[in-house]
C-alpha cells in the first residue's frame, strides 16, 4: 500500500506542549553551567524572550564570468523528427527518434512557414538562416545596456492597454462593489536586540562532553562548516546522522552559533520534501523542549517547509503554515517579517486561496513592509494563478519600477502566466526577446543550486545599490541573466506537449536547448513521458497520432542512456516511473509495459514501501493489457 507523501499534522513537532513551569531537564542543565550571574537570565519561559535578526552576506564574483561566447549553432535542426535509425541514444543527437512516417513540425520563424511547400534543398537553406537571424538578430559583440522602457517593452500590453498599477487590480479583487472597506491598524509588536539571546549557550556554557561526545561534535561542526562552504561537500543525511549521535538530549552539547549554522544547512536542502521537513522538524522540537527560542529566519524555514514540501500545496499546508506563523507572533512573541509573508502569499496563492493571499498582502502593506523581487514574483504568479493578464503586466510593470533586476526568474513567472490564461503568442514573444538577450559570442554558465542561490543574492544587492546610485543601475541590469534556462523549456514543454499535444514545438524547444547547452534533466524526461501517457498511441478519430511507440522507444533509450551515464538532475522516483509505464501501455504492448519495469527496478533506488507501491501499480497495469 502506498504511503501518501502528505504528512498529517506536519507542524505538530512545532505545536508539541510546552514545558512545564518547573523546565525542563534540558534547561536545567544549561543553567547549571551558565556564567554566574547569568542563570536566571534563561529560566522558565526564557523561550518566549524575542531575538535578534542577523544578516549574512554572499559573495558575487561568479557573475563576472557571464559574458564568455557560446559555440555556434551546430547539429540538425530538429532531432525530434530525423528519419534516419538511431545510434546510441541521446536526447540531443538527431537519432532523438525513429519516426515511421514522415512528420513535419513547425518551423523556428514565421518566414519559414511560407516556404513548407519548397523542395528539401531550399528548406534546408530556410533553416540554416532561421539559425543565423536566432544568432544575429538583436544582438551584437557586447550586450545592449537596458532602459527602463527597453525592460517594459519585452512584454507586450494588454490589448494596447496602457499598464496601470497592481493596487488597480488587487483593489478589484479586495472590494468589487467600491464600499470603501477600512483596512487593519498596525500591530504595534517589538523585536528583541539583545545579541547575548540568540547566542545562548557560548562555547564554555555549554554541557561538558566527554570524548566520545567531543568528537562527535567535531565531526558535525566541521560538517556543517563544509555543506555552508560548498552544498555538494557534505549531504544532509549525513550531518543529521552525526547529529543523532549525541545523546538526549542533543541540544545542550551545541552551542548556541553552532545550534544555529545546523539550522541554516538543514533549511537550504535542494529539494524540499517529506524527507527533508521532518528532518528539520526534528531539530526544531529538540531545540523547543530545551526551552530555546527561535530566531525570525528559524521560523520562516519551518514556515516554508511546513506549505511547500508537497509538489501541489492544497489547504491543508496553507493550515500548517498559519498556525506556525500564529506560535510566531502570539506565543513566541516574534513579528513577521517580509520574508514571512513573502512565503505565506506564495503558500495561499499556490493553494488556490485567493482570499487568504489578498488578506497577507493586505497585512504586509499595514505593517509597512517593503517590496523586494521575492514579492514582485510573487505577484506575478498571484495574477497568472488568477489568470488576470492585465494583473500580470502591472505586476511585472511595478517590479521594473520599483528598480529590481529582471532577470530569468521573473520572466518565467509571466511566460506561465500568460500560457495558462491562454495567451500562447504574447508568451512565445517573451521567450523570443529572452533568447535575443544573448551576445553572439556569449557561452551560458552551467547553473547550479549553489550559483542559482549567489546570483539570487547578487540580484537584490544590485537591486538596493541601483536605488541609491541610479548611475550604476543599467550596469547592473546589463548583468541579469535574461536568457531561458532549464526552467524555462519545462514550462514551455510542458504546455505544448503535456496540455496542447503540440510534438512539433516540442521538437523545436528541445533542439534550442542544445543550442543554449543546457544539460539534460528529469524534468525534460518527465514532460516526454507524460505527452506521450496522454497523446500516444490513437486519437478519438481511430488514427494513429504523431506521439508514436516509436518514438517512444526512442526517448526511452536515451534516458537509459542518461541514467546509466549518472546525469546530475536525474534519477529514478515513482513519480517519473509511473508516467513512464503509462506512456508504454497507452503507446506500446504489456510485454514493453513489463520491459520497462524490469530495466527500471535494476535502476531505481526506493525505498520498501515504494517498491511496493510500483509492483501494485504494474500489477493493475498489466491487468488492464490482458497480460498474465
Amino acid at each position: 500500500m502506498k504511503i501518501s507523501r502528505r504528512i498529517d499534522g506536519i507542524c505538530g513537532v512545532l505545536l508539541l506542549p510546552r514545558p512545564s513551569p518547573t523546565w525542563s531537564a534540558a534547561a536545567q542543565a544549561l543553567t547549571r553551567v551558565a556564567r554566574p550571574g547569568r542563570a536566571t537570565q534563561y529560566g522558565p519561559g526564557a523561550h518566549d524572550r524575542p531575538f535578534n535578526l542577523s544578516r549574512a552576506f554572499t559573495c558575487v564574483g561568479c557573475l563576472a564570468r557571464l559574458g564568455v561566447d557560446p559555440r555556434p549553432i551546430g547539429g540538425p535542426a530538429c532531432p525530434l523528427l530525423k528519419a534516419s535509425p538511431p545510434r546510441k541514444a541521446s536526447l540531443y543527437d538527431g537519432t532523438f527518434f525513429r519516426p515511421s512516417i514522415a512528420y513535419c513540425c513547425e518551423t523556428h520563424t514565421a518566414a519559414a512557414h511560407a516556404s513548407e511547400h519548397k523542395s528539401e534543398p531550399e528548406l534546408k537553406h530556410a533553416r540554416e538562416d532561421t539559425h543565423d537571424e536566432l544568432a544575429t538578430e538583436g544582438r551584437g559583440e557586447e550586450r545592449a545596456r537596458y532602459t527602463e522602457q527597453e525592460l517594459l517593452a519585452l512584454v507586450d500590453p494588454y490589448d494596447g492597454e496602457e499598464i496601470g498599477s497592481v493596487d488597480e487590480y488587487l483593489q478589484f479583487f479586495r472590494d468589487p462593489y467600491m464600499r470603501g472597506y477600512a483596512a487593519p491598524s498596525d500591530p504595534n509588536v517589538t523585536i528583541s536586540s539583545n545579541k547575548e539571546d540568540a547566542d545562548y549557550p557560548l562555547p564554555d556554557e555549554v554541557t561538558p562532553a566527554g570524548s566520545k561526545e567531543s568528537e562527535t561534535l567535531w565531526d558535525l561542526r566541521f560538517a556543517v562548516v563544509s555543506r555552508l562552504r560548498n552544498p555538494e561537500a557534505v549531504s544532509l543525511d549525513y550531518i543529521y546522522e552525526v547529529y543523532q549521535r549525541l545523546p538526549e538530549p542533543r541540544i545542550p552539547y551545541l552551542s548556541g552559533r553552532l545550534r544555529h549554522q545546523l539550522l541554516k544547512t538543514l533549511a537550504q536542502p535542494q529539494t524540499k520534501n517529506s524527507r527533508s521537513m521532518l528532518r528539520y522538524f526534528a531539530v526544531i522540537a529538540d531545540i523547543r523542549n530545551c526551552g530555546l527560542a527561535l530566531t525570525p529566519p528559524e521560523w520562516n524555514s519551518a514556515m516554508s517547509f511546513a506549505g511547500r514540501y508537497v509538489g501541489v500545496t492544497t489547504e491543508t499546508e496553507t493550515e500548517a503554515a498559519l498556525k506556525i506563523w500564529r506560535d510566531m507572533e502570539v506565543e513566541a512573541g516574534i513579528p513577521a517579517t517580509d520574508v514571512t509573508f513573502n512565503i505565506l502569499f506564495d503558500v495561499a496563492s499556490k493553494a488556490g486561496n485567493f482570499t487568504l493571499a489578498e488578506m497577507i498582502y493586505r497585512e504586509m502593506e499595514s505593517r509597512g513592509h517593503r517590496f523586494n523581487r521575492y514579492h514582485h514574483v510573487s505577484l506575478i504568479h498571484f495574477f497568472g494563478l488568477k489568470m488576470d493578464t492585465a494583473g500580470l503586466r502591472a505586476a511585472y510593470a511595478e517590479m521594473v519600477r520599483a528598480g529590481e533586476m529582471i532577470d530569468t526568474v521573473a520572466l518565467n513567472a509571466v511566460i506561465s502566466g500568460l500560457l495558462r490564461s491562454g495567451e500562447e503568442d504574447a508568451a512565445e514573444r517573451v521567450y523570443e526577446r529572452m533568447k535575443a538577450s544573448v551576445a553572439t559570442k556569449a557561452a551560458l554558465p552551467v547553473r547550479t543550486y549553489s550559483t542559482d542561490r549567489a546570483i539570487t543574492h547578487a540580484l537584490v544587492m544590485f537591486a538596493k545599490l541601483g536605488r541609491q546610485f541610479p548611475a550604476l543601475r543599467a550596469g547592473f541590469q546589463q548583468a541579469s541573466p535574461l536568457h531561458p534556462d532549464l526552467r524555462t523549456y519545462t514550462i514551455l514543454i510542458n504546455h505544448h506537449g503535456v496540455a496542447a499535444g503540440n510534438l512539433g514545438r516540442v521538437a523545436r524547444y528541445v533542439d534550442e536547448m542544445k543550442y543554449f547547452h543546457i544539460p539534460l534533466h528529469g524534468a525534460v524526461f518527465l514532460a516526454l513521458f507524460k505527452g506521450f501517457a496522454r497523446h500516444g498511441g490513437y486519437d478519438r478519430h481511430g488514427g494513429r497520432t504523431a506521439w508514436s511507440a516509436q518514438r517512444l522507444e526512442s526517448i526511452w533509450d536515451a534516458f537509459v542512456a542518461a541514467v546509466d551515464g549518472e546525469t546530475p538532475g536525474l534519477e529514478i522516483r515513482t513519480w517519473l516511473a509511473v508516467w513512464i509505464l503509462r506512456a508504454f501501455a497507452r503507446c506500446s504492448t504489456g510485454e514493453s509495459v513489463l520491459d520497462a519495469y524490469d530495466a527500471l527496478k535494476a535502476r531505481w533506488r526506493l525505498s520498501r514501501e515504494d517498491e511496493v507501491f510500483m509492483a501494485d501499480f504494474l500489477a493493475r497495469i498489466v491487468k488492464r493489457k490482458g497480460v498474465k
